[in-house]
């Protein structure tokens, strides 16, 4: 009696003298994915079921699977975003416990179930779970369901990040320096001058203009978050002006020969999550630091906006500035300006002496 067959999945190849690659396996057959990434390789996996077995025309949520679902999603839209390999990641997480519930098992009760699986954290857990909800809008517009379920999500998390302090941002760039590993102190610098994500610091060119990404105008002193042959998103990203710290330390990188922004032997880097670790480490280790936490790169965003609201930014030069909503600034920012609710406090504090007497 022939084994039931276990579906197309992924599965890491390791050869000898080779980079490991990650492979689809399906009934036998093997098709290279030609990466190691898993966040990438499963974008390429959905591709490689999408084309299977597919029923034209809408259908009711009860006859498709979640597994299908993500797979349209991956294949049509993911290759049109900035950073498919993140909606990949996304959905590495969620196929185990989705992948084989029909499209109308989406309700509250299995999204907590799923919340409480998981046993991440709820930021975690809200992002995964938006990508559900994407691929289930696009499934709906794009004319394979009906209707789209409602994802439940998690409650938001507060917000708790941490700013760097001055010396501390210092203390992280020594120790990468005194590992030799200066794309991470570059990193620090662009995150820490512009306030860029990771992914977006990591894809910037010294010069442009660039198709794929954002580049730096060194002659006009311009930051241009978008490149020329990316598509317009939701995501603010409006060019800014360089601070004259990052644009000389960027005008030397070029003159000594470089191509990218945060860049390791000529190359551009995919990652830095290993390097990271082990710089924070030092840092923290090192008995002279005055580093006493693990700061995270986003951590260096979040440092970049919170010294420029300290600074005296206004919400809207910080909004426009910093690529981020004006709403994020007033929720999370603006307690920390020295203008914070100053015409209030002026007002309260002109009127006590008019009105001791009342």
């Amino acid at each position: 009696m022939p084994m039931p067959s276990k579906g197309a999945r992924l599965f890491l190849r390791k050869r000898k003298g080779r980079k490991p690659t990650f492979v689809i396996k399906d009934s036998g057959a093997e098709i290279s994915t030609g990466t190691s990434d898993r966040g990438a390789a499963e974008v390429q996996l959905a591709q490689y079921i999408s084309t299977k077995n597919r029923r034209s025309g809408p259908v009711e949520t009860r006859e498709i699977t979640i597994s299908d679902i993500l797979s349209i999603y991956g294949s049509e839209h993911a290759p049109t975003v900035a950073d498919p390999v993140r909606i990949g990641y996304a959905m590495s997480a969620l196929l185990p416990f989705w992948g084989d519930l029909a499209a109308d098992a989406v309700k509250g009760e299995t999204c907590r179930r799923y919340a409480k699986m998981r046993n991440r954290a709820p930021g975690t857990v809200r992002r995964e779970l938006n990508t559900l909800q994407a691929a289930l809008n696009y499934c709906q517009r794009e004319g394979y369901i009906l209707t789209a379920p409602n994802v439940t999500m998690p409650a938001t998390p507060e917000t708790n990040q941490r700013a760097l302090t001055r010396d501390e941002v210092a203390a992280l760039i020594r120790a990468a320096r005194a590992r030799k590993q200066d794309h991470i102190a570059r990193f620090i610098l662009v995150s820490i001058y512009t306030g860029t994500r990771k992914a977006a610091a990591l894809n910037r060119r010294l010069a442009g203009p660039s198709v794929n990404g954002g580049w730096f105008d060194l002659d006009a002193g311009l930051l241009y978050r978008r490149g020329e042959g990316e598509r317009i998103t939701n995501k603010r990203r409006t060019p800014v002006r360089l601070p004259r710290q990052l644009w000389a330390h960027a005008n030397r990188w070029q003159r000594s020969g470089n191509t990218w922004a945060v860049e390791w032997r000529g190359q551009r880097i995919a990652d830095l999550k290993t390097a990271w670790a082990k710089i924070v480490n030092d840092a923290v280790d090192d008995e002279d630091s005055v580093l006493d936490w693990k700061p995270t790169p986003h951590s260096l965003k979040h440092t970049a906006i919170t010294w420029a609201i300290q600074g005296g930014a206004s919400v809207a030069d910080a909004a426009g500035f910093f690529a981020t909503s004006i709403e994020t600034i007033e929720r999370t920012y603006w307690h920390l300006s020295p203008h914070f609710q100053s015409g209030a406090l002026a007002a309260i504090e002109g009127n006590r002496g008019r009105n001791r007497g009342q």
